[in-house]
């Protein structure tokens, strides 16, 4: 099981660090995913991987401990993610201390192992800094797309539907009883909002998951996050609260080893303001997909 003990934040050359947590790989049963061992293993990682919105809710108690309510309505958390962490592999959540008084701040934030392994980087921010996200300042077309094979359908600006979205009660729950960070505000105790905010994991699936099936069906190769970043707009989505997720895709491309797209979704209440978006990068393994036989691994 995950390291539970007590949240505690310690000062660390001008960081601040949360405790040690051993994040669990939830999706470690997915057969034919990144998160199975088999599979992972075929490709080339140590083990099934823990998805790195796993690893964001490492970061909520210590930013409001920084920031307080404030981050959840009004913050950002932007993560690149570096290498790949197995099933209960310990990690510690770092941001860079703030600036004293500093009313809008950004500040660097990274994901690391005890022997210094960063598992992610990026920065998470709170109010308007005037300055750009780690994932917004970062370019997102590094390499020319070239002739694209698991991708091929996917058109930069290409916009997906609306679709109604929402975390039940009993899905945060199951949640809860994994995160390495269960707090109270999660469970709907002393939530300064009434109901529960949305935990990060599946506040990521809310943005994420019924988009991309508008253009994801015939992939046919193993997936993974690459980067997420989360804004709190005029947030926290709430546990029971439905919204409409809308969304395009804002880059498409290739690296020597996957197949990539880059898409942005926000998340609007009833009344039609925006409460979340997202922005993300989805790797495809070449390695993985029979459009590439010469790089085919099982």
């Amino acid at each position: 099981m995950t390291i539970r003990e007590e949240f505690t934040v310690t000062r660390e050359d001008g960081a601040l660090a949360g405790p040690l947590r051993q994040p669990v790989n939830t999706s470690r049963d997915a057969k034919g995913s990144i998160h199975d061992d088999a599979t992972a293993t075929r490709l080339g990682f140590r083990g099934g991987t823990v998805a790195g919105s796993i690893h964001m809710e490492l970061f909520p108690p210590l930013l409001r401990a920084v920031w307080g309510r404030r981050w959840f309505e009004r913050g950002t958390l932007s993560l690149y993610f570096l290498n790949a962490t197995t099933d209960r592999e310990a990690v510690r959540a770092f941001i860079q201390e703030p600036p004293a008084g500093a009313a809008d701040a950004q500040v660097e934030a990274w994901v690391a192992r005890d022997d210094g392994m960063q598992a992610a980087q990026g920065t998470a921010s709170v109010g308007d800094p005037g300055f750009p996200t780690s994932l917004q300042a970062r370019p997102l077309e590094r390499f020319e797309p070239g002739e694209l094979r698991i991708l091929a359908g996917v058109q930069k600006g290409h916009r997906f539907e609306p679709v109604q979205v929402r975390c039940e009660p009993a899905e945060q729950e199951r949640r809860l009883a994994v995160t390495t960070e269960p707090m109270d505000w999660y469970r709907g105790e002393g939530s300064p909002w009434g109901a529960p905010p949305v935990l990060i994991a599946p506040l990521v699936q809310m943005l994420y998951a019924k988009s991309l099936a508008q253009v994801r069906g015939g992939f046919g190769a193993v997936g993974l996050f690459g980067a997420i970043e989360i804004r709190n707009v005029n947030g926290p989505a709430l546990v029971g609260e439905t919204y409409t997720c809308t969304g395009e895709v804002i880059a498409v491309g290739q690296s020597p080893k996957t197949e990539y797209l880059w898409f942005e979704t926000g998340l609007d209440d009833a009344g039609g303001r925006r409460v979340a978006e997202m922005r993300m990068l989805l790797r495809f393994m070449k390695a993985s997909s029979g459009l590439y036989p010469e790089l085919r691994q099982g």
